[in-house]
């Protein structure tokens, strides 16, 4: 992967974190995430 693909893959995964951690407890719950989820979740869906 190209440095530009690297960085735009990065981004991806930060907005995703950012929106997920914007989310309230009880909307995560509902979706069945923890927070400590979170950075995980949000790295496997940009990539996949």
């Amino acid at each position: 992967m190209n440095i530009f693909g690297s960085f735009k893959t990065w981004k991806r995964v930060r907005e995703t974190r950012t929106q997920l951690n914007a989310l309230s407890n009880r909307e995560l719950n509902d979706l069945g995430i923890s927070r400590g989820d979170i950075p995980f979740i949000a790295t496997r869906a940009v990539r996949n």
